[in-house]
């Protein structure tokens, strides 16, 4: 297995495992997204391949002026993360993160952050076992004005 710079070469396996993550999102925006990614100095996105090629999951890592809770500006930011189920807990995901954190410090990033939603309790551990610190938590809400 080894960690790889995404490109247009497994684009369709990377977009299905974006529907597996954010199901909620309409495949031709998460799609759009992806032809941005490509495109940015400020955004990557990185594959776990196997010697057949086959993609195991991807990661994506933004930078951002501002993060809650981080000291320094700017910050590499874990957007998504995503193994599919039979190869977790192999440690594939440890490696992706592996690749965020080096593509971030190399623009000049000392801290990472990354956000889980509330009561994703495997991601929270998962997050925790690699040294990310809970900072705070959030409830958003939304009023339509008339």
């Amino acid at each position: 297995m080894k960690i790889i710079p995404a490109d247009e070469s497994h684009l369709l396996e990377w977009l299905q495992m974006r529907l597996a993550l954010w199901p909620e999102c309409p495949s031709d925006e998460l799609s759009q997204e992806i032809d941005r990614i490509l495109g940015s100095d400020r955004e990557a996105a990185f594959l776990a391949v196997n010697d057949s090629d086959e993609v195991l999951g991807f990661v994506e890592v933004t930078t951002r002026e501002y993060v809650e809770g981080c000291k320094t500006s700017p910050v590499g930011y874990l957007e998504g993360l995503f193994v599919r189920p039979e190869y977790r807990k192999q440690g594939i995901g440890v490696q992706l993160v592996s690749a965020c954190e080096s593509w971030a410090k190399a623009r000049g990033c000392t801290e990472m952050g990354s956000d889980v939603w509330i009561g994703h309790d495997q991601s929270i551990a998962f997050h925790e076992a690699l040294g990310f610190r809970e900072t705070e938590r959030q409830v958003v809400f939304l009023k339509p004005i008339e």
